[in-house]
């Protein structure tokens, strides 16, 4: 009873979450679009003729705002387990982005070249058990970590969704380690209460 109660609350915030109501207006695919433009729009994130990876695209919001941003002569490369339809501008890969499979096929896109931008707006399955949800979170976080130090260019950019909590101040050291500078960002629209925030790394220091 207790859940359904409480999932009952989040459909109804959801239905009435202004950026949602946007977002079906304006024809993005989530929420989460506003995210991105917000803070592309104040860090000159995105420009024509970069080839951008956006992890965990499903089911499609940064691809799309990347993909308008990056016309004319760019590329979006999108990764997801699960499915997603077509986006204009964007080449999708369906599995999991550290599977050696899904690894070969990014490696085939990419033709030799590195990414100037990667994106990261992955979220684990919340449990609702905090310290798990953290856990799987931070692993998330460290295998995002992982493939862009392998596929970034040098001097590239990175952005990614954190939460903040046990991991949090050593995964910013790990961060501040490899890039010129890293920033700690919040959008307005992500909601007030929630412990998510988006760390820009930018200028990945070469090998």
């Amino acid at each position: 009873m207790a859940r359904t109660k409480a999932k009952s609350a989040w459909m109804r915030r959801h239905v009435n979450d202004p950026y949602v109501q946007r977002a079906q207006a304006e024809g993005y695919r989530s929420r989460a679009a506003y995210k991105l433009l917000q803070i592309a729009a104040r860090e000159h994130l995105l420009a024509p003729g970069m080839t951008v990876i956006d992890l965990g695209a499903a089911p499609g919001g940064w691809s799309q705002v990347a993909a308008a941003a990056v016309a004319p002569g760019g590329r979006v490369i999108a990764v997801d387990r699960l499915a997603m339809e077509p986006v204009a501008g964007v080449t999708f890969v369906r599995g999991d982005f550290h599977e050696p499979g899904t690894l070969a096929e990014v490696v085939r896109l990419l033709a030799g070249k590195r990414a100037d931008l990667v994106l990261s707006d992955l979220s684990p399955n919340i449990s609702g058990i905090a310290s798990l949800d953290q856990a799987r979170a931070a692993a998330l976080a460290e295998l995002a970590w992982e493939f862009t130090v392998n596929y970034l260019k040098p001097e590239g950019n990175f952005l990614i969704k954190a939460f903040q909590g046990s991991d949090f101040d050593a995964f910013l050291r790990q961060l501040r380690q490899r890039f010129r500078q890293v920033r700690v960002r919040k959008p307005e629209a992500s909601r007030s209460g929630s412990r998510e925030v988006y760390l820009l790394a930018q200028g990945l220091k070469p090998d």
